[in-house]
């Protein structure tokens, strides 16, 4: 309401609504061991920031050059994500021009569902023999589908042995940076990225809608968006001081006070509050999968790796397409019966219910309800 009533645009300018915004973006940069210098800015989600940051690598790779002329001397540069990589990475490709076939996308593999490394050296190899220009690996940690992580670690020594650039999308799974182990060790070599797109509206339990992005690189995060009409010419002094300018790291010229929700849930709660919470939230997830797999009508559908658990009702004398068709209408009775809300995914083409926990306030007993309403659920569909 304050950052409402305000009305702060924070395009530019020297007042006190950027410096807060200074404030929390240097408090991001020191919690994911970005160097000093590293740039950075609030968007409205993990969607903008990938738009921003993938803009940045491509002109850490093609140089300035590229915002005149376009893609037409460049049209075969190709990234690299996995196969349960967010929609939103192809997307921002689409619209800075490379178009979907662009992204390579690597087949996961083991417990915690990351890039299968062999095939993604291969994939590289097999492009530039046919002529293509690799520029960039899109790393994930905490995949939409069912919180997969990619190793970071071994992604960021790939990209230094082949000259790429490192973009991590950790909207939600960044954070277990913070996390108690062993979900903090699935954030070891963040800190070594080249760019981060991440939420705050998701485990750091913020309203909607609060992202940001980290580029390592600050002069190439200014030269894919710096333009200053004479009417925003800079001041020495004055309110047209104030250098950075966030119109000058991204899309918008104006822009909300998002940061002071961020503010001020840092300062209200404390970083170890909101550490315990997110960890807690990963036991949660690891409780209803225990709870599934003692279920026998009940079918686990991926290990769980940090608070996402997918799962499927799963009668053994049921075709699969019948068995999806009961998923489906499982998740509907239960959003519109109320007691618990699930979505749906699919994982290898069949149905399943998903739980992502992201909330604050669900206690294990909550937990315990929502699968219990499930196997109720499933008893009445088996029975019609």
């Amino acid at each position: 309401m304050t950052a409402s009533a305000m009305n702060s645009n924070c395009g530019g300018r020297d007042h006190g609504a950027i410096h807060v915004e200074r404030a929390v973006i240097d408090w991001t940069r020191r919690i994911f061991g970005f160097p000093e210098g590293t740039s950075g800015l609030l968007t409205s989600g993990t969607s903008q920031s990938t738009i921003i940051a993938l803009a940045a690598a491509r002109i850490h790779a093609l140089g300035r050059d590229v915002r005149a002329n376009g893609l037409r001397d460049a049209p075969d540069h190709v990234a690299y994500a996995s196969s349960g990589a967010h929609s939103a990475n192809q997307k921002a490709l689409e619209l800075l021009g490379h178009g979907a076939q662009a992204v390579r996308r690597i087949p996961a593999t083991g417990t915690n569902g990351g890039m299968d490394l062999a095939k993604l050296r291969a994939q590289l190899a097999s492009d530039r023999a046919a002529g293509k220009r690799p520029f960039c690996v899109i790393g994930t940690i905490g995949s939409v589908d069912t919180g997969a992580c990619d190793d970071l670690d071994a992604l960021a020594d790939l990209c230094a042995q082949e000259g790429l650039w490192l973009h991590v999308d950790g909207a939600f799974g960044c954070w277990a940076r913070i996390a108690d182990h062993p979900w903090r060790d699935l954030a070891r070599g963040i800190e070594r990225a080249d760019s981060l797109a991440f939420d705050f509206h998701k485990w750091m339990y913020v309203q909607y809608d609060c992202g940001a992005v980290l580029i390592r690189h600050g002069d190439a995060h200014r030269a894919a968006f710096a333009m200053r009409p004479d009417y925003l010419e800079g001041q020495e002094d004055g309110l047209g001081g104030g250098d950075p300018w966030y119109c000058d790291y991204g899309i918008e010229l104006s822009r909300g006070f998002r940061a002071l929700r961020v503010w001020s849930c840092l300062r209200a709660y404390g970083l170890d509050r909101l550490a315990r919470k997110i960890s807690d939230n990963c036991r949660q997830a690891a409780r209803m999968a225990a709870l599934v797999e003692t279920a026998d009508e009940l079918e686990l559908g991926a290990p769980v790796v940090l608070n996402v658990c997918c799962f499927r009702y799963a009668p053994k004398d049921v075709d699969a397409g019948r068995q999806d068709m009961l998923n489906r209408q499982l998740a509907t009775r239960l959003q519109l019966g109320g007691e618990v809300v699930f979505s749906t995914t699919k994982l290898g083409g069949r149905t399943f219910l998903r739980a992502a926990i992201v909330n604050h306030r669900t206690r294990d007993q909550d937990i315990d309800r929502a699968i219990a309403a499930v196997r109720e659920a499933c008893g009445a569909l088996g029975r019609q």
